[in-house]
């Protein structure tokens, strides 16, 4: 039986935790090492961090923070925002990070997965990949937060990304991100029907049967930010986290891939 994942998903903006709705419209929730802690509390098996401004303010990670951070966590942490050079993604391993969400910078440079792979591991590597759809036409890969449109169709996108060293792809339905109305099942069929490596489906999960619907429709893992992160429709800030039993009846409903 496959071991499905249920990961949040932490978004870093300057020196706070923040959630956003469609990559836009940035709330703040609070301090990441606080947030952090509660997570910590709850026995979350894995975490991803991820610096919604690093890449478009024009710099790499904040590795000071970012070892503050890692220092407090109890989980896998993968970390993700700013990652342009294999130096770079060396000393976020070095600090603790285990696993490095490149997205801008490898599709500018796909040769990037290659090098941290063939050092680290295609373990390592998860390959984050953004997504629209315009009214004509398909699936269109998005990049520096969404606000880049390439010429690049997100399963083809997969299917380099994986061939140039990538071990995990997190895909995000711009349109759905931080909006509570379910994933965009199409999406993910299209993205797992492509490659042979686990599946992250990311954006739009408002209630656990949206997370049974994304491991039904062939992911090897969910994340989600505002499911773990908001309570109630006002949307009040309260750090939250499957039970058990909920996590157990999640067991068996992926369609991905062996981890």
């Amino acid at each position: 039986m496959t071991t499905a994942r249920v990961i949040p998903i932490l978004l870093l903006k300057g020196r706070g935790l923040y959630k956003t709705e469609k990559f836009d419209k940035a709330k703040y929730l609070g301090d990441p090492i606080n947030i952090l802690r509660i997570f910590n509390d709850k026995e979350v098996d894995e975490i991803a961090l991820l610096d919604i401004a690093a890449t478009t303010e024009g710099r790499g990670p904040d590795f000071e923070q970012i070892a503050d951070i890692v220092s407090e966590s109890f989980m896998p942490l993968a970390y993700g925002g700013g990652v342009s050079t294999l130096d770079q993604a060396m000393r976020l391993f070095a600090l603790g990070v285990e696993k490095v969400v490149l997205n801008t910078h490898a599709i500018d440079n796909p040769d990037l997965i290659t090098q941290i792979s063939n050092q680290a591991g295609a373990q390592a590597v998860v390959v984050a990949i953004d997504a629209k759809k315009p009214l004509i036409g398909g699936w269109q890969v998005y990049a520096q937060g969404g606000s880049r449109k390439t010429n690049l169709s997100p399963p083809e996108w997969a299917k380099t990304a994986v061939a140039k060293g990538a071990g995990e792809i997190m895909i995000t339905a711009i349109g759905q991100e931080g909006t509570m109305k379910g994933y965009d099942l199409d999406l993910i069929q299209a993205v797992t029907a492509a490659v042979n490596v686990p599946v992250i489906a990311h954006g739009g999960a408002g209630s656990i049967t949206h997370l049974k619907q994304a491991l039904g429709a062939g992911a090897s893992a969910v994340a989600a930010g505002s499911l773990f992160v908001y309570q109630g429709p006002h949307r009040a800030v309260l750090i939250s986290y499957p039970s058990p039993s909920e996590l157990a009846d999640l067991q068996g409903t992926s369609a991905g891939y062996p981890l």
